[in-house]
């Protein structure tokens, strides 16, 4: 599989220390410069074979496949190299072709070097802090299904942007058969294709667009404005005859730049080229926001973190763009950050060969707040994989998407595929740790429920022997922890949701004695829905605790009595609670509590905890609204 196109991804090794050598190498070195791997490659191993290779010689071999994604030749030529050079750089894209060919432990060996090497390096920072990085990212499992498109070709087609039933990608496939062909990959240069949707959602095969996008250069990934009247999209600098000349090969080298135009009638205008663009580095990748206000890129200009970062800039209401914004380093690295795309609810998803991942480019995602970035999480598989994964869009409403990746099994160098959400996308490992809240110790044997706001139960498990459980919860969700345990009360924790990785949490239960207060058992409050009887989940969770203390007291007799305020009728009151206490202790009965050891009686309005007459505040009717559960006899504090 080759890699992506060079001038959309393109990596090259910049080493002071491996210098060109003389006119054993020119011509390979010739090829190289002009991105014509393929070649160049050819030359360097010839060189090898005829004994005048050295350090330089493999790493520049090394480089050609690492460029058109050779992984196998690519590791076989860096080992070879480093047994003698000593470049970081040259470390981590080893790392990264071991990783690619599925070496994990040894490509984590190379990552460590690296990361001696370059303490300060983002990327070592971060494999510093998570070095078992891999089975986190592969345990989380599938949450997508990546279907191969019928529409690819046997060259390179990626992206897949849909606007009004039509699927833009961009393809090599040369259908004018005129195109010339691009050294790097020996395929033609690149198009934007249309694909039409039919009413099954099949694509039909892609066509060209014949006005005034596509030129004799490259075109790239495409966005649009909200309502799809305006398309902003990449092209070579060649267009507007920007470029610079390698004064040793003579080879004319351009930059990417954006442009825009706009849907007239039907036909595209004349592309016109953005203020963002400049003349010694690139711009590509658009993505415009859900409400047209701000358009994402990648660029490799001068003050980025990496080779290329991903930036934003604001859109004016006359469709004019502004100034560039680097998006920090939460998303960009020394390596590469490309292909954003933001979504309806902005979450920002970018490929990078720079965060942790699982070979190649891996996309990622992270959510924008206020022009700022939250913490960057790996999309997992089968998404990514150790190939390279790229042009991630999604449809946050239909669950729908496309990724474009080189992986193995696809008809071309690069495919499109289709996505389909299967499980959240963003998850948090929160592990509990059940503790008696007065001893302090931990607490195994401890049922422990996770429930959404409304009390639904949505799983349960017991704590192991230190006091543990572990659930998977959705990012940015609060979570509701139940616990229980033989002789202790229940007792419950709001975990506040969160779109870290991790996140630990404590949930203390108190022996059951210490709701014994006199002749009375104290609970919290047990409320009732309005006019209602029945019991609900916050009343059943006050009320497992005094199923808890009658288990451990065979002897305990209940006689739970209701109350009301004094608003309504007296009668009516009267039968309102009396309602209220046998169905409270109906609900005991039905947890295994024999009926001769707790009764229900109704006070209605007779028994006012506090007596104000016909003139009590909001807060003195709630305390005249109550439960209370006398011990009648078998009170374990008399024994």
């Amino acid at each position: 599989m080759k890699n992506i196109i060079s001038i959309f991804i393109i990596t090259l090794l910049t080493s002071a220390s491996l210098t060109a050598q003389g006119n054993d190498t020119k011509k390979a070195d010739k090829h190289f410069n002009k991105f014509e791997f393929v070649d160049a490659a050819a030359d360097y191993l010839k060189l090898v074979e005829d004994g005048k290779a050295d350090t330089y010689v493999y790493s520049q071999l090394a480089e050609s496949y690492y460029n058109v994604f050779n992984t196998v030749e690519a590791e076989k030529w860096y080992a070879k190299a480093l047994e003698t050079a000593t470049d970081p750089e040259m470390v981590y894209n080893y790392s990264q072709m071991l990783k690619a060919n599925g070496k994990y432990e040894e490509s984590n060996v190379q990552l460590a070097k690296f990361a001696s090497m370059r303490p300060a390096d983002n990327r070592a920072t971060a494999f510093r802090d998570n070095p078992n990085y891999l089975p986190k990212i592969l345990e989380k499992g599938k949450k997508f299904n990546v279907q191969n498109l019928s529409i690819n070709s046997e060259v390179s087609d990626f992206g897949g942007t849909l606007k009004n039933g039509k699927l833009y990608i961009t393809s090599a496939r040369n259908d004018r058969n005129s195109r010339k062909t691009y050294g790097w990959s020996t395929e033609a240069f690149l198009d934007i294709y249309t694909a039409v949707v039919n009413d099954d959602g099949e694509f039909q095969m892609p066509s060209i667009i014949e006005d005034n996008i596509n030129t004799k250069y490259h075109e790239g990934t495409v966005s649009f404005s909200p309502d799809g009247n305006t398309m902003y999209f990449s092209r070579e600098s060649f267009y507007d005859k920007i470029y610079e000349k390698d004064p040793s090969t003579k080879y004319k080298i351009s930059v990417l730049h954006l442009y825009k135009s706009i849907n007239q009638e039907g036909q595209w205008s004349e592309a016109e080229t953005l203020s963002l663009n400049g003349e010694n580095y690139s711009v590509k990748n658009p993505s415009v926001s859900a409400d047209g206000k701000t358009l994402y890129f990648a660029s490799d200009k001068i003050g980025g973190y990496g080779n290329f970062d991903v930036y934003s800039a604001p859109i004016d209401e006359n469709g004019s763009v502004g100034e560039a914004t680097n998006l920090g380093q939460k998303v960009n690295t020394e390596g590469q950050e490309m292909f954003p795309f933001i979504s309806t609810s902005n979450t920002l998803y970018f490929s990078s060969n720079g965060h942790l991942g699982l070979g190649g480019l891996d996309v990622f995602f992270t959510k924008i707040i206020d022009g700022k970035a939250g913490p960057v999480r790996n999309i997992g598989i089968p998404v990514n994989g150790n190939a390279d994964d790229f042009a991630f869009s999604f449809n946050e409403e239909t669950e729908k998407g496309f990724v474009s990746s080189n992986r193995e099994g696809g008809m071309g160098s690069d495919d499109i595929y289709a996505i389909k959400k299967l499980q959240p996308i963003c998850d948090v490992l929160m592990t509990v740790t059940v503790i008696d809240s007065k001893t302090g110790l931990i607490l195994n044997g401890a049922s422990v429920s996770i429930q959404d706001s409304e009390g639904n139960i949505f799983g349960t498990k017991i704590s192991n022997a230190e006091g543990i459980v572990e659930y998977i919860i959705e990012c940015d969700i609060d979570t509701k922890l139940v616990g229980s345990k033989i002789d202790y009360e229940s007792g419950s924790t709001l975990v506040a949701g969160t779109s870290e990785e991790e996140v630990s949490a404590e949930l203390l239960l108190t022996p059951i004695d210490e709701i014994i207060l006199a002749n009375k058992v104290i609970l919290n409050p047990i409320y009732f829905d309005f006019d209602k009887s029945n019991i609900t989940a916050q009343a059943a969770f006050e009320l497992d605790k005094l199923v808890q203390l009658m288990t451990k007291y065979e002897s305990i007799v209940i006689s739970a009595e209701s109350h009301t305020d004094s608003r309504g009728s007296a009668s009516y009151n009267l039968s309102l609670s009396d309602r209220r206490a046998l169905t409270t202790a109906q609900y005991v009965i039905s947890k295994g509590i024999d009926a001769s050891r707790i009764t229900g009686t109704g006070k209605g309005e007779t028994m006012p905890s506090v007596d104000c007459g016909g003139r009590c505040t909001e807060e003195e009717h709630q305390l005249n609204r109550r439960s209370e559960f006398l011990i009648l006899s078998g009170n374990p504090n008399d024994q």
